[in-house]
């Protein structure tokens, strides 16, 4: 779950954040470790939609395109973590019989 579903979502939302601070789609590739047309997918909702967040994660990837921008942070690969530890205690994320975080 968290590969095909957490992480793009998340990875979507961080993207259409940055695009929101008008950097350029190579920039948030490179911010974000993946490649352009991955972040064309994202931003054209082809990928990473599947979850809908709660306003405390919405606020947390909100902070991490602020730090990204403003270079607080260079690798955006433990906060994206932290989000996803966020998630796993969502019930209505993880809660499912389907899909139990363990």
């Amino acid at each position: 779950m968290v590969i095909w579903d957490v992480l793009p979502s998340i990875r979507a939302a961080i993207a259409e954040e940055l695009m929101k601070r008008e950097l350029p789609q190579k920039e948030i590739s490179r911010l974000l470790g993946i490649t352009p047309p991955a972040v064309s997918q994202y931003l054209s909702k082809k990928r990473g939609y599947n979850i809908d967040f709660g306003e405390e994660i919405k606020v947390s990837i909100s902070q991490l395109a602020n730090d990204l921008v403003d270079k607080k942070i260079c690798n955006p690969v433990e906060r994206i973590c932290e989000i996803c530890r966020m998630l796993r205690e969502d019930e209505k994320i993880c809660g499912s019989d389907d899909h139990k975080c363990e």
